[in-house]
């Protein structure tokens, strides 16, 4: 019998004994890890949650990490998974990066709520690294676990007779997800109480995760920021763009991308470097597969999905940030009008009646606005209304004007620009106003609230605006003319 025992050890469908360590030693499912504590915060960095996706593994559903005799070190963060970078991030080749961190509170405690990020970067970019829990989890009283997972054509590359084709990252995801479940008690966390959040392509994989039945009973609540599934880009002509694809199609974009082979064993003996140069290519999770069974879009219309408590929301002026890098210089009334017909052909003039020029002479914020309102306010607003059919729903909305800046980016009106919440919940070293803080306390306060009872502290029906001394209820759809996209979502 002691090799079939070995084998459910291996798997993990055993946990380790729900005891919690205190001190800066913590002994989980696959060893010991020692961390670094301080006087509110204890972090534990790179601990390995699946085996390195190299070799044989690249391109397969995650497999279990090996144990480990000793202390592992857990005191220096991890490696960003391959990726590009963006203009300002870094680049990466690095496959072995499966990775997850975790920071609690110093006090001891236990069957605190778990809290699991997954960070945004459009499925190519990223890194849990770069999301500093140490004020977010002992403000939350939460053990909040950020983790990285294959990105771009290490996560989403797709080929003919490959098992999993275009759904590897969100498989890395539920592998989190399960190392979390079999661990949280070590680290003081309940493994009955956790919560999964994400912003952008992270809010995008928590709406995924909540329609595949492998993540039955792995989390019991879930926050989307700036992620609902039914998010799209207008395409010319009225068409558009979403990030799911089905794995027939993410299959025929393998096969027909030059990458100078023609069998798997050749594509998985590539260099990193070769799949970092087409990372781009990859980008939409496919479904049809074991990972996600179904089009999230489809999902949550027919109602194909986890009943748990969900908060979701956005930022008040999502699109300024694409904007601002899309159209680099000013745009006069003739341009504002040509982009309109652009894409959106015959109901151009429908939406320039109902997004006037201020008569600047720039009319790059009025496109910001209607792209915010089509790209990201109005399907999270159907997306609130076809989840709140069958479970527990809350809406916000992030709305500080003069949220600090977390890149380096072309001078425009930003705004409360996609992502910018962020620095109400996480430690990026950026200077905050007294009334910029006491928004972030709130917001942490919210946020504990929902991960402990499912609920932020207001109602259902609302949907709570977010800013600075101006924390109030809106008219989310009438705010962003939602009736004009009623019938291009």
């Amino acid at each position: 019998m002691r090799a079939p025992l070995i084998a459910v050890l291996v798997a993990g469908l055993l946990t380790v004994p729900a005891r919690a360590d205190t001190g800066d030693v913590v002994r989980i499912d696959t060893g010991a890890v020692r961390g670094t504590v301080t006087a509110s915060y204890r972090t534990f960095q790179k601990i390995p949650y699946a085996a390195p996706p190299v070799g044989a593994l690249r391109w397969r559903d995650p497999q279990p990490p090996a144990a480990w005799s000793g202390v592992r070190d857990a005191t220096k963060p991890g490696p960003i998974c391959a990726q590009a970078g963006w203009p300002g991030a870094p680049s990466s080749t690095e496959e072995d990066c499966l990775h997850l961190n975790v920071t609690t509170p110093a006090k001891p405690g236990v069957k605190r709520p778990v809290m699991v990020f997954v960070h945004g970067g459009g499925f190519t970019t990223g890194s849990a690294n770069e999301y500093d829990a140490r004020t977010l989890a002992p403000r939350a009283g939460a053990v909040v676990v950020t983790i990285n997972y294959r990105l771009g054509a290490f996560g989403y590359f797709g080929y003919p007779g490959l098992t999993g084709s275009g759904a590897f990252g969100l498989a890395d995801q539920q592998a989190a997800l399960r190392w979390v479940r079999r661990n949280a008690a070590a680290f003081g966390g309940d493994p009955g109480n956790v919560t999964l959040f994400g912003e952008s392509a992270g809010g995008l994989s928590v709406c995924a995760q909540l329609t595949t039945p492998r993540t039955t009973g792995l989390f019991h609540k879930a926050i989307i920021q700036s992620g609902a599934c039914q998010t799209s880009f207008a395409e010319p002509g009225g068409g558009k763009w979403t990030f799911w694809a089905p794995r027939e199609e993410i299959e025929r974009l393998g096969a027909t991308t030059d990458l100078g082979c023609h069998d798997l064993a050749c594509l998985r003996a590539l260099p990193a470097q070769r799949l970092v140069d087409v990372a781009e290519t990859f980008n939409r999770p496919a479904y049809g597969t074991g990972a996600l069974p179904f089009d999230p879009i489809r999902a949550l219309r027919d109602g194909w999905f986890h009943r748990v408590p969900v908060l979701l929301g956005t930022t008040h002026d999502e699109h300024t940030v694409f904007t601002a890098f899309d159209y680099p210089d000013p745009m006069d009334a003739a341009g504002f009008r040509s982009e309109l017909t652009t894409l959106f052909g015959a109901k151009a003039s429908t939406i320039e009646a109902r997004y006037p020029l201020d008569g600047d002479g720039d009319a790059r914020p009025e496109l910001a606005a209607v792209l915010t309102d089509r790209t990201w306010a109005c399907p999270a607003a159907q997306a609130r209304t076809q989840l709140a059919r069958r479970t527990s729903v809350f809406g916000y909305e992030y709305a500080d004007a003069e949220a600090p800046l977390m890149f380096d980016g072309p001078p425009f009106p930003y705004r409360a620009y996609h992502g910018s919440e962020l620095v109400s919940l996480f430690d990026f070293k950026l200077p905050l106003t007294p009334a910029q803080q006491r928004l972030a306390e709130y917001m942490t306060a919210a946020w504990a609230r929902f991960t402990r009872t499912g609920d932020p502290g207001w109602r259902h029906s609302d949907v709570q605006s977010l800013a600075p001394g101006a924390i109030r209820t809106v008219n989310f759809g009438s705010e962003h003319r939602c009736g004009v996209w009623s019938d291009m979502l």
